[in-house]
């Protein structure tokens, strides 16, 4: 089995080194000084405990040098991905699966959704249908990560907590593909479920990035504070009330409650959310996966979202004067 990470930063890197350990046939599509550290060097993985390891890798910036691949593990952040699509192109064949490990809204959502949006597209998170059209949703495979890891240093990957990477198939079934690579991921020592509802996961996970990120970018507050300070509380309970209603008119099932997601992420801690961290890095943030579509979704199934427009309003803006638009 042939494995590609398609932007391998921090997630992409982990899952990389914990794959090479187990003895997979794995490749690694990066980019930059990290790149270059990689090849030189090795990719270097601090564990939780301050454990470091590093390993020799298979790295390169350009596709055709690594050739067809079983999967493709895309981790970009989801608004780097349409525009390399073409570069994609040379590691799929007729049989890769496309993983599909980007935070937000995913571009495959109505993809075998049963209901009156199948197939529909959504132009916050697929401009001009590239991946739609580029991949084909028939090829993607769902996947929900929750690892937390940052790049401290070229090359050298800090895993910061966290290890499942939930699968699950756009219909739903339990496919050959999915198990296969789902074993493939647990023999590494990582959690890797097949989940029949991967949606709603999509959505619990999405609730959090939705609201405490844009929060976070605008006052520069911790999960800690922004979570426990009355009014920043009730900006972010407003924002995931609104998407539970967008949601549950598509047909996911929450298994928590508002107060609980939010109060999980209070106890994080003194986290600084990763749009907080692009923000301050002057990287793009992920503004459009992680609240514009909720916004289009909102539009489509005809509910309101007057907390959610406004605080997108507002983190758009910021990016626009902080010149990363």
């Amino acid at each position: 089995m042939k494995i590609c990470i398609f932007g391998a930063g921090a997630i992409g890197g982990y899952m990389a080194v914990k794959l090479v350990q187990a003895g997979a046939d794995v490749s690694l599509v990066a980019r930059g000084p990290h790149l270059a550290a990689m090849k030189a060097n090795g990719l270097t993985l601090i564990e939780e405990g301050g454990e470091r390891v590093t390993v020799p890798v298979a790295a390169s910036d350009n596709g055709a040098d690594l050739g067809e691949q079983d999967y493709v593990i895309v981790t970009l952040k989801a608004h780097s991905v349409p525009p390399v699509v073409g570069k994609m192109q040379p590691l799929i064949g007729d049989h890769t699966t496309v993983v599909s490990g980007v935070n937000g809204v995913p571009w495959w959502y109505f993809h075998k959704l049963d209901g009156p949006h199948e197939g529909t597209r959504l132009a916050s998170v697929d401009p001009g249908d590239a991946q739609w059209s580029g991949f084909g949703p028939d090829r993607v495979l769902g996947c929900v990560v929750y690892p937390a890891a940052e790049v401290v240093e070229p090359g050298v990957i800090k895993h910061i907590e966290g290890n499942r990477f939930s699968l699950g198939e756009p219909d739903g079934s339990k496919s050959d593909r999915a198990v296969a690579l789902s074993k493939v991921l647990m023999q590494a020592g990582l959690k890797a479920p097949v989940r029949p509802r991967i949606r709603d996961e999509i959505w619990v996970k999405l609730w959090g990035n939705l609201s405490f990120n844009p929060i976070s970018a605008l006052t520069h507050a911790t999960l800690d504070v922004l979570c426990t300070d009355p009014g920043t509380r009730g900006v972010a309970r407003g924002m995931m009330l609104e998407a539970q209603q967008i949601a549950e008119a598509l047909g996911v099932k929450f298994p928590i409650d508002v107060e609980r997601r939010i109060d999980g992420g209070a106890a994080v801690g003194a986290h600084r959310t990763s749009m907080w961290q692009d923000l301050d890095a002057g990287r793009p943030m992920e503004i459009d996966a992680l609240v514009g579509s909720v916004q289009e979704l909102g539009r489509l199934t005809d509910i309101p979202t007057p907390t959610i427009d406004t605080v997108l309003a507002l983190v758009q803006l910021r990016g626009k004067t902080s010149g990363l638009d």
